[in-house]
């Protein structure tokens, strides 16, 4: 054997052990994963197959593994270190949306191979180390986590990167973008949004013209808009929203002619938009919405064959708009809301056929409604309030299939209602208050069965209130008040068991109150200032409402409960001896009727007692059995008794899911029940209940398993075809609404402190520390519960996405989660709940814990809520004093004012500047007013559309 050829198989045999120990430590490798990893998807790792069959994982020609992707496979636990270490070819990590403990993995940098990092969305946290050794990188998506420290500005050394995606990692320290950034000459994607961006726009980033996609939004920058952006020649999306730029918009802009998607929203921009930019001929959305632009409409925008979406609303805006804007695109969504824009409404908005947002809303339009808007079938949302309008509604308006919500409040529409409001199937929201409108109100409107909220006040309608109202399960706000209504108040109005707000005053309506009315408390309720006679029903005054009733003469209390603060009038000893003459003949008649009765019944019961008997056992029985019964917690009480206790002696409330029943058990405990609506109720049609299916059986099954101090328990559920109960905790001390305004005890300011923190440490938890997040979309204070030592609990969660009103097999209708007084603003453009939602509502229920007021009261003005009547009142300090409540302690005031700009945060009409759960609960430890033992307690808006630019998630898309 000659050297060279001993030389060779030395070689082979070194190389072909190499290989051997390479696929050994890549074997090692899953073995670790497996190890500190958990997650049903790992199963599909077999061990019996060669690893690069393995699922998501990619090798090349010599077995090499050179690609690991595990996105989405909701995996939890920590990554192993070194991974290149044991696959040292690695080039594609993809470890998006999993759920990984712990910091950056470190080791990652010696990957001197790796082309793709993605690891958005695995709850990472910590630093970020010196990403420099990743010479090759070409795509680094680390988005979506809470990351810490100093941005890693060591990306700028990253040459080869053609995406940065850093969005949404508001935990950074702030930075700024440095000139050097335009090193990265390669990058294409550079997402750079809510990651604590501070300062000016580089003028340097003129010189990436490889950028496609640039985005900043979300941040504090500040200074002008660059013109060098206009330099970007390849540029399609630029999104600069929620920051505080400020200037004119550079007329440079005008030369990005690729560009199809412009977003500059929520800045303190000025100046008129630059013709040059209504001119891109590829522009497909414009939203420049909440600056201080001025000028007049954009005239070359009428021309573009391109738009779909433009929001401008929010700005000082004047003059007409071009008659013929809407004749040459397709538009999707026009937002030209709260300007000073003037004439008559462009005819051709739905010439496109493809428009589901016309918000024209609180500007000066005036002429009549265009005859073409009641032909525009796609329309969602119609909203023109607040203008000079005048004439008829079209009729064919309430007749558009997919219209959700109508607003033509506050212009000077007159005529009748159009009979063809019975038509309106999937709408869920009509305003049409402060106007003209006169006739009857037609009986029709009863179809209208999706109505969530129906404002008609402050118009000239009159005639009896339809009986029919009654039929409109889902209604939960109703106001007929400042009209000429002459009738009675309809009984049926009372089975509205999701009414949230009833306003009847100021009208003309006559003869007693109701007493099954009394079954909407403690909603709020109005009928002041009108006709009504008779005694109030014991239900309001116990319930201490009777300021709901005042301005009717004719209106007596009994007169043990007559006092010198109650302004109503005894009840006459005439009507009550013509009662007691009344009830001795209904006695009379009874006790007849009652004797024929038992006559013929004892006449069966002796030769059928015992077969009745075993019929009563096996009834009961078979009632008790056929509930499908879901337990969460281990039971000290027999479900049997539960059934049996449903009886209406035991309700002590109604919700806008069910009854409520307290229950007392054999074992000295107490529980609460609610029966949700059944869909086999009397009253109406299956299609339109509230039926418990098995969404609603997930969702439940979901909040059963939650474990929180602040969560009110869920025992189990029963679920049958005739009802379904939820069976959760007793709070002995009911609810903060009774708490705050019942007035039989004043809470003080700890214990306000209190019930407020835990309140939101109950909301961090449903935001914060669960995957994914719970939104409870119903935040007010019946539903904040306490315990004997006033501890708060939160209540109905979740019920509400799933609670659903039925409108037909093709119904589109959403119907919306939530509460008069309490809604977050931006469900007047979206009802996509969202946790900034819950924020706004959280705050809602702060201001009435400061103010003792309810979230609605007539001293706020007409259609204004406690947060517009807090903000009158806190621009000077003498004001925010004046609106804490009179009732608490005054050495408490300065703790309260804490509490109150925490309560202002949360109820910022832009959701993006309102705080986190989490920051709340920062926020009110800090504000506690026993920290230092001085007292002593017993305990963007942005139109939803579809991504114009997609963001690649792999080299290939690239």
């Amino acid at each position: 054997m000659t050297i060279q050829k001993v030389i060779t198989l030395v070689f082979f045999l070194t190389l072909s052990s190499f290989c051997q120990g390479t696929i050994n430590d890549q074997s090692q490798f899953f073995v670790l994963m497996k190890k500190s990893l958990t997650g049903n998807s790992l199963s599909n790792w077999d061990i019996e197959k060669p690893l690069c069959q393995y699922k998501g994982i990619g090798c090349d020609n010599q077995g090499n593994i050179t690609k690991i992707d595990v996105s989405g496979w909701s995996l939890s636990g920590q990554f192993p270190n070194d991974v290149c270490t044991y696959l040292p070819r690695l080039q594609i990590l993809h470890l998006s949306h999993n759920n990984f403990q712990g910091g950056f993995p470190k080791s990652i940098t010696n990957c001197s191979f790796l082309e793709e990092l993605n690891m958005s969305a695995t709850s990472l946290t910590g630093q970020i180390p010196d990403l420099s050794p990743l010479q090759s990188l070409k795509l680094l998506d680390l988005s979506n986590n809470q990351l810490t420290g100093d941005f890693p500005l060591s990306i700028t050394n990253l040459t080869n990167l053609v995406l940065l995606n850093m969005n949404e990692n508001r935990h950074f320290n702030a930075w700024q973008l440095p000139q050097d950034i335009s090193r990265l000459t390669k990058l294409k994607w550079m997402i750079l949004t809510a990651c604590k961006l501070h300062g000016p726009i580089p003028v340097s980033i003129g010189n990436m013209t490889s950028l496609i996609d640039l985005e900043l939004s979300g941040n504090r920058l500040v200074g002008k808009i660059p013109r060098e952006l206009g330099q970007l020649k390849n540029l399609k999306l630029l999104e600069l929203y929620y920051n505080q730029l400020e200037g004119q918009i550079p007329e440079e802009l005008g030369n990005l002619t690729e560009l199809i998607d412009l977003d500059m929203s929520v800045n303190n921009l000025t100046g008129k938009v630059p013709e040059s930019i209504s001119r891109l001929p590829k522009l497909e959305v414009l939203q420049l919405y909440h600056n201080s632009l001025s000028g007049e409409f954009p005239a070359a925008l009428a021309n573009s064959t391109t738009l779909n979406i433009l929001s401008l609303y929010d700005n000082l805006f004047t003059g007409e708009v071009p008659q013929n804007f809407g004749l040459s695109s397709a538009l999707l969504a026009l937002d030209l809301s709260e300007n000073q824009f003037s004439g008559k409404l462009p005819p051709f908005l739905c010439n496109g056929g493809k428009l589901n947002y016309i918000l024209l809303l609180q500007n000066m339009f005036s002429g009549e409604l265009p005859e073409g808007y009641a032909k525009c079938e796609s329309v969602v949302r119609f909203r023109v309030n607040y203008n000079q309008l005048e004439g008829r509604i079209p009729e064919e308006l309430f007749t558009l299939p997919h219209v959700s919500i109508v607003d033509v409040s506050y212009n000077h529409f007159s005529g009748p209602i159009p009979k063809t409001i019975g038509s309106a199937k999937n709408l869920s929201e009509l305003f049409m208050q402060s106007n003209r409108f006169s006739g009857l109100l037609p009986f029709e409107i009863s179809g209208a069965i999706n109505l969530v909220k129906l404002d008609l006040s402050n118009n000239l309608l009159y005639g009896p209130i339809p009986s029919g109202i009654g039929d409109l399960k889902s209604l939960n706000l109703l106001l007929l008040q400042g009209n000429k209504f002459n009738s009675s108040i309809p009984e049926s109005l009372s089975s509205l068991k999701s009414l949230n707000y009833l306003d009847l005053s100021s009208n003309l309506l006559m003869g007693s109150i109701p007493e099954s009315l009394g079954e909407l408390l403690p909603n709020s309720m109005n009928l002041s200032n009108n006709l009504l006679s008779g005694p109030i029903p014991l239900l309001f005054i116990k319930g201490g409402v009777l300021e709901s009733f005042s301005g009717n003469p004719g209106l007596c209390v009994p007169a043990s409960l007559n006092s010198s603060d109650i302004n109503f009038q005894t009840c006459s000893h005439s009507y009550n001896h013509k009662k007691t003459n009344n009830i001795a003949w209904i006695i009379g008649a009874s006790v007849g009727i009652v004797i024929v009765g038992v006559i013929l019944f004892l006449k069966r019961w002796f030769g059928n007692k015992k077969a009745e008997t075993e019929h009563d056992d096996h009834s009961l029985s078979s009632s008790f059995f056929s509930y499908d019964v879901k337990s969460f917690h281990r039971l000290s009480f027999d479900q049997r008794e539960i059934v049996e206790a449903m009886v209406e002696k035991n309700i002590v409330g109604y919700g806008g899911s069910g009854a409520v029943y307290k229950i007392e058990l054999s074992n000295g405990g107490v529980v609460a029940a609610k029966k949700l609506w059944s869909h086999k109720h009397k009253h109406s049609v299956s299609d339109d209940q509230l039926v418990l299916d098995k969404e609603l059986k997930t969702e439940v099954e979901t909040l059963g398993n939650i474990r929180h101090k602040n969560i009110v328990k869920l025992y189990c559920y029963f679920s049958s075809l005739d009802c379904s109960l939820l069976v959760y905790e007793y709070m002995l001390n009911g609810n903060l609404w009774h708490a705050l305004h019942g007035g039989k005890f004043v809470l003080d300011w700890p214990i306000r402190h209190q019930i407020a923190l835990g309140v939101a440490q109950g909301l961090a938890y449903l935001h914060h520390d669960l995957m994914p997040p719970i939104i409870h979309r119903d935040i007010k204070s019946t539903n904040i519960l306490l315990d004997i030592d006033y501890q708060p609990k939160v209540a109905d969660f979740g019920i509400a996405k799933v609670l659903q009103a039925r409108g037909g097999k093709d119904s589109s209708t959403t119907v919306i989660a939530g509460t008069y007084g309490y809604l977050a603003p931006e469900y007047a453009y979206s009802s996509k709940a969202t946790t900034k939602c819950d924020v706004y509502s959280f705050g809602v229920v702060l201001m009435e814990l400061i103010t003792g007021k309810k979230p609605v009261e007539s001293e706020f003005g007409e259609n204004k809520n406690i947060v517009y009547w807090v903000s009158t009142k806190v621009e000077t300090k003498e004001g925010a004093f004046e609106v804490l409540d009179k009732k608490v302690s005054d050495s408490f005031k300065e703790d309260m004012i804490k509490v109150l700009r925490i309560a202002i945060r949360c109820t910022y009409s832009t959701p993006a500047q309102r705080p986190t759960m989490n920051e709340v609960v920062q926020l009110l430890i800090e504000a506690d007013p026993c920290k230092f033992n001085c007292c002593n307690m017993s305990n963007k808006k942005k139109i939803d559309t579809e991504e114009v630019i997609n963001k690649p998630k792999s080299i290939y898309d690239l």
